[in-house]
């Protein structure tokens, strides 16, 4: 099991590497997870992102469905939903089966963001004003999983007393606003955007409201891993995974050559690219222990949730077992 004394979780956002398919990318999350239930990790977290060439959990409990139906014991769940994406009676009914399929097993996560940049917003024919209701949104979504219906005569069938549990993603104080309200876990992406990731820790825990799913704060936070036998390989895969996001902030739109990306990471705007993959534990196994130690006491964090930014299905692998047996 994890010798890191915080408990450990996994967000898989199911990369293509760049020699890789979409295909070998599913097969490597699979292989993930069963390595994962093995080495005892809590849980396993899939994100909603599209039009991401580098991202393959766009259809969140699709790939949830097919890793429950072939892992035994690890809880999953997504990392999360995008609620202004759906509505929440459709995301009620798909995690309302998950539950029912797999029960005891299944998280969902929700987020405020589209996960996408705007021509893909618009493709997926969002509401502009979605995201303003997202609030009400959640606590609708809530009462769909719970044993009342938000609205006369509609039930989510599946879904309706599956109490899936519910947690609040975030990267800003809003996020962490509505967790402490409602009462629920919070996730901070500390794992891309850490800027305010004590302040918003603050502003939950301070402002927190028990309620029936969580009668205390709870407070989970991302962080970047890159695990490797040696140095040298860890610090190589931590320079592609910062031309991976150099590619993501920059080059929507436009196929960039490997020349095209050295000069884009020349630019003063490629602080944003360091700024993403500030809160990362990159080393052999030894440093990235002592570094997930430090970031869980610095943070107060009931639990972490590891982003492993390898290069490639297999380097991925050795990151999430070797996280598993340090210390």
């Amino acid at each position: 099991m994890p010798k890191v004394s915080t408990p450990l979780s996994i967000l898989d956002l199911a990369a293509v590497g760049r020699e890789e398919t979409v295909a070998e990318s599913f097969a490597g999350s699979l292989e993930l997870a069963r390595l994962a239930e093995r080495c005892e990790y809590r849980r396993i977290w899939y994100a909603e992102h599209h039009n991401i060439s580098s991202i393959a959990s766009s259809a969140t409990a699709v790939l949830i469905a097919h890793i429950a139906a072939k892992t035994e014991t690890i809880r999953l769940g997504a990392g999360g939903v995008m609620l202004p994406n759906h509505s929440p009676l459709v995301i009620a009914e798909q995690f309302g089966t998950l539950e029912t399929l797999h029960p005891g097993r299944i998280d969902l996560g929700l987020g405020r963001a589209p996960g996408t940049d705007q021509r893909t917003w618009m493709a997926l024919r969002r509401d502009p004003g979605a995201s303003d209701r997202f609030p009400q949104d959640v606590v609708e979504l809530q009462k769909f999983l719970g044993d009342e219906s938000p609205l006369p005569g509609i039930k989510a069938v599946p879904g309706r007393g599956t109490h899936v549990p519910l947690y609040i993603l975030g990267s800003s104080l809003f996020g962490a606003e509505l967790a402490a309200e409602l009462g629920l876990p919070y996730a901070f992406a500390s794992h891309f955007a850490p800027r305010f990731l004590h302040e918003a820790l603050e502003v939950y825990r301070d402002g927190f409201k028990p309620s029936r799913q969580q009668p205390e704060p709870y407070v989970i936070t991302g962080v970047g891993v890159i695990a490797a036998d040696t140095s040298e390989s860890a610090a190589a895969q931590l320079e592609a995974a910062r031309r991976v996001r150099a590619r993501a902030l920059f080059g929507r739109g436009r196929k960039l050559s490997e020349d095209d990306v050295t000069a884009l990471l020349a630019w003063p705007q490629a602080v944003a690219v360091d700024e993403m993959l500030a809160c990362t534990a990159v080393g052999v196994a030894d440093e990235v222990t002592a570094y997930l130690e430090s970031f869980a006491a610095d943070t107060g964090a009931e639990e972490l949730m590891t982003v492993h930014y390898s290069d490639s299905v297999p380097n991925r692998l050795r990151s999430v077992e070797l996280t598993a047996s340090s210390g």
